[in-house]
Parts: structure tokens; C-alpha cells; sequence
């Protein structure tokens, strides 16, 4: 496969070198069984990442992350970090996706690193636990951004809303079965619409900014930005009201409230590791992977810093920390409320497109297990619903007749939905929020462990792309640091994510016994 050449060479990483961690005789890891048309490329890997990453998040979550800083100044840095971070963990997922290939996200390399059972646990654990989780996390904002639209702000998610949210997610559902580039071209619209977004509400900040130098310093509907200090300390206002001194906590009341906006930021950011489940249906992957990361990751982290500054220049500061929905607050501030409808629209458009996209890389998953024969394998069939006896046959193939048909896993778009509808009835946001953050970022952090052992136990295996050794070990103790924070904090959640992990056993060791069992 094609290395990058100088004017295409991945930000974290470098061009490999025959002496540097792989040699020119080295053997790739064989290419395992994939389901689908290697018909992607860079530009489809990159709006993927886009189309996930700017979701919801960057539009609800700057409040949660404003108080718990002590200044606008601080919560930027909480954003820079937090993009850092993301960034780090998707410069190593590149390393492994091109050096081990395979779909279904990290579950190749848990496997190759660590063995079958690691492999299936993280396959299980994100086909029952994280992709559905996060869909029911997206179809549930889409609703209730619809509502938010509409001036409705009751947001106690009854069954009707419930039920809407389902009724979403099986609309996103159904556009993902009609083809994998029906899909990437509808992906293409949604990244265009989140630029959209972006470049609104970055030019409404810079037009403030504008006129008030303009007017030489005349009153505008906020001048906090321009009459007090960015990085001096404020009092922070809650959502229920309440004030937080910052000059009388001490050391680890602060890490709590720095941890907390660390945590708002990364769960904004999330969506960084996807482009690996497609590392399979890419044309030229040890080029394309990594140029798609480290093109899309620092794009959107400039997009969201800017997006943030804009907001402090848009809103008084003390306005900030109380709104779940900063971006429609802040153009009903400065524009009135009919503009705040569009911007709510707009918003219900950015989060369809995480919601497709989701669903779009959850299936691949699904599809992963079944190819390795941890799940049943009509779940791996391709372009049909159905049963058949070999699941091959239900496969398109790439001769020209066969290029009216679907690709979609359609069996594994069913069971995705079907999960995520679960979720959406039996969970609310918040907790799911929380869930969904423990169950990935502890294979995340596996990952890590295993990615760094990897460069020990194999120093010859053929690298395509290979950042330096600190970036897996930054993100290892990050991820740590999330899992344990978010077991100490939620231990209902963890406790939920241990028994999954206890089923997922269960299920492993007895289909194995039902297998061999049959092959006798």
C-alpha cells in the first residue's frame, strides 16, 4: 500500500522509514474476511469523522463545561485539551488500523494483542452497550431539539418523546439500508450543514466584535468579552441557580471541577475513533486512514474553540453556564427569537447527520462479530434480510450486475435498532451519557495498554503509520483516569456494565461449546 508522500504526511506521525519500527521484508498481518467493496476513500473516511464528531455536543455541552471553570479563558484551554486528547487516541487507532487489518473497530486488535475472548468482549460490549447507547443518546437530542424548535423546553422525555425518538432512529435506520453510498453521499450533506452551523455562528461573533470596534466601545448586547479578563476568576452560575467561589475551594474541589469539564469536553469530541470501523472498505487504508484523521480531528478542534469564543462574545458570561442550548440562546440573544428557530433547525440537521452516521458504523460492527463467528452468522449477510445458509451468498459481488443492489447489512441495522430502541425506553440521557462514556473508554484504555505492549512485543510488525511512543501513553492515562472517575462517580452504570461483560462471558463459552458441539 501506498506510504504518504511530503505533501500529504499525517500531522502526529511520521513517514515511515524501513529502520523505523517496520522493515522493508517485513509480512503485514494477513487481511482478514470483510463483507463489503473497498469503494471508500479519504474523503469518505473524513466526512464520517466529521459527520460524527460535530453532533450535539458542541451546541449543549459548553455549559456543563463553563461551570465547572473559573473563567471563559479556562474553559477554551478544557476545549484545547480535550481536542489534544481526542487526537492522540485517533493518531494510535491509525497505527493499529494500518497495521492490522480487519472491521469492527478495536476488536481486531484486542484480539491480535490479547486474544479471542478480549476480541469478542469489546465486539459484544459495543454492539450491546455503546453503539446503542449512542444512538438512543442522539435520537433522544433530536427530539427534543425539535421540541426546543418549536418553543416546547419540557424536557421530562415522556413516553411520547420516547416513542418520537424511536420513531427517529428507525428513519436513520432505514436511510443506512439503502446503500453504503447512498449513505457517504448523505453524510456529505450533514458535514456540509455542521459547517454550516460553525461558520454562522463564528461569523455572528465576529460581526459583534466588529461593530463594537466600529462604534469605538459603544454598548452591544454583551461587552463582557471586551470589558473583563478572560482568565480572571468569576463566580460560576449553575443551572439550578446556585454559585461556586472559586477563590475558596481547595486543591481537590478544583480537580473534581476541572475533571467534570474534561469529561463534557471529551463526550463532545466523542466520535474521534470511528473512521477505523470502515479501515476495511477503504481502497488504499495505510494512506487514506490516517490522512482522513488527521485531517478531520484538528479541523473540528479549531472549529470548536471558535465556536466557543464566539459564544463568550455572543452571551453575557454569566448567561453561559445556565442554558443547556447555547447556540439558540445565543442567537435568540442577539437576534431575536425567529432567528433562534433557524438555528434550532440547523442544530436538529447537525445531530441527524451523528445520528446516520452512528448507526451507519454501529452495523460494521455487528457485521465484525458474525464474520469471526461470535454471532450468529445471518447477522454478517450483506444487501438482504433474512436467513440463509451461507451467508456468502447474500454478499454482493462486484460485477456489474450486482451494482444495483444494497450493501447494507440490513440484518445488523435490525438488531442495532432494535438495542438502541431498549435503551431509548428504559434510559434517559444523563445516565446514558455516562454509560455510554464507561463502557468506551474502558476499551479504550485497553486498547492503549495493548497498542504500547504491541511496540514491545513486536517491533518489526509492518507500520504504515506510527506516531511517537508518548501519544498512546498520554491517552492510556487519560482513559484510566475516565474509567475510574466514571466508576467512582457512577456506580450504578459500572455495575450495569459489569453484568454485560458477565453475559457477554456466557454468551462466548457456550456458543463455543454449541459450535463444537455441532461439528462433532
Amino acid at each position: 500500500m501506498p506510504d504518504n508522500d511530503e505533501g500529504t504526511a499525517p500531522l502526529l506521525g511520521e513517514q515511515r522509514q524501513p529502520e523505523y519500527g517496520a522493515v522493508e521484508d517485513s509480512t503485514p498481518v494477513a487481511e482478514a474476511r470483510t463483507s463489503f467493496k473497498k469503494n471508500l476513500g479519504t474523503a469518505e473516511a473524513f466526512s464520517i469523522i466529521i459527520s460524527i464528531v460535530i453532533g450535539s455536543g458542541i451546541f449543549t455541552s459548553p455549559g456543563s463545561i463553563d461551570t465547572n471553570v473559573p473563567s471563559p479563558g479556562f474553559a477554551l484551554v478544557v476545549w484545547l485539551v480535550g481536542g489534544i486528547l481526542a487526537w492522540t487516541g485517533a493518531a494510535t487507532m491509525a497505527e493499529l488500523g494500518t497495521a492490522i487489518p480487519g472491521e469492527g473497530g478495536v476488536q481486531p486488535y484486542l484480539q491480535y494483542i490479547f486474544g479471542d475472548v478480549f476480541g469478542f468482549l469489546s465486539a459484544w460490549t459495543f454492539i450491546v452497550a455503546v453503539i446503542p447507547a449512542s444512538l438512543a443518546i442522539m435520537s433522544i437530542v433530536f427530539v427534543e431539539s425539535v421540541f426546543s424548535a418549536i418553543g416546547e423546553n419540557n424536557r421530562t422525555q415522556g413516553l411520547s418523546h420516547k416513542l418520537i425518538s424511536i420513531l427517529v432512529l428507525i428513519i436513520f435506520s432505514m436511510a443506512n439500508g439503502i446503500s453504503t453510498k447512498m449513505t457517504t453521499r448523505l453524510n456529505k450533506f450533514f458535514v456540509t450543514s455542521k459547517f454550516t452551523a460553525i461558520v454562522a455562528t463564528v461569523v455572528a461573533g465576529l460581526g459583534v466584535v466588529i461593530y463594537h470596534l466600529a462604534s469605538h466601545g459603544k454598548e452591544s448586547t454583551s461587552s463582557d468579552w471586551w470589558s473583563k479578563s478572560w482568565f480572571g476568576y468569576r463566580d460560576s452560575i449553575g443551572p439550578d441557580g446556585s454559585e461556586i467561589d472559586w477563590s475558596k475551594l481547595d486543591g481537590w474541589e478544583l480537580l473534581g471541577h476541572y475533571s467534570a469539564a474534561l469529561y463534557g469536553a471529551l463526550w463532545a469530541y466523542s466520535g474521534w475513533d470511528k473512521a477505523i470501523y470502515i479501515t476495511a472498505e477503504l481502497s488504499a487504508p495505510a494512506r487514506q486512514l490516517p490522512l482522513a484523521i488527521n485531517t478531520a480531528i484538528p479541523t473540528i478542534l479549531v472549529g470548536f474553540i471558535a465556536v466557543n469564543t464566539a459564544y463568550y462574545i455572543l452571551l453575557p458570561w454569566d448567561v453561559v453556564s445556565t442554558t443547556d442550548s447555547v447556540a439558540v440562546t445565543a442567537f435568540n440573544h442577539l437576534l431575536g427569537p425567529g432567528v433562534g428557530l433557524v438555528a434550532a433547525a440547523l442544530i436538529c440537521i447537525v445531530v441527524a447527520g451523528s445520528l446516520l452516521s452512528s448507526a451507519f458504523v454501529g452495523s460494521r460492527m455487528i457485521v465484525a462479530a458474525s464474520n469471526k463467528n461470535w454471532l450468529p452468522r445471518f447477522l454478517g449477510q450483506v444487501g438482504s434480510i433474512g436467513f440463509h445458509s451461507n451467508p456468502d451468498e447474500a454478499r454482493p459481488s462486484d460485477s456489474e450486475d450486482s451494482k444495483s443492489e444494497s450493501d447494507a447489512p440490513l440484518n445488523a441495522l435490525i438488531i442495532s435498532t432494535s438495542f438502541s430502541a431498549l435503551y431509548i425506553l428504559f434510559g434517559n440521557f444523563r445516565a446514558l451519557i455516562t454509560f455510554n462514556g464507561l463502557a468506551e473508554y474502558s476499551f479504550f484504555f485497553l486498547t492503549m495498554i495493548g497498542a504500547i505492549v504491541l511496540r514491545i512485543r513486536e517491533p518489526k510488525l509492518h507500520r504504515p503509520y506510527k506516531p511517537i511512543i508518548a501519544i498512546p501513553i498520554v491517552f492510556t492515562l487519560v482513559s484510566g483516569f475516565v474509567v475510574t472517575r466514571g466508576a467512582v462517580f457512577a456506580p450504578f452504570q459500572a455495575g450495569v456494565l459489569i453484568v454485560v461483560w458477565a453475559l457477554g462471558l456466557v454468551f462466548y463459552y457456550a456458543r463455543r461449546w454449541w459450535l463444537a458441539r455441532r461439528a462433532q
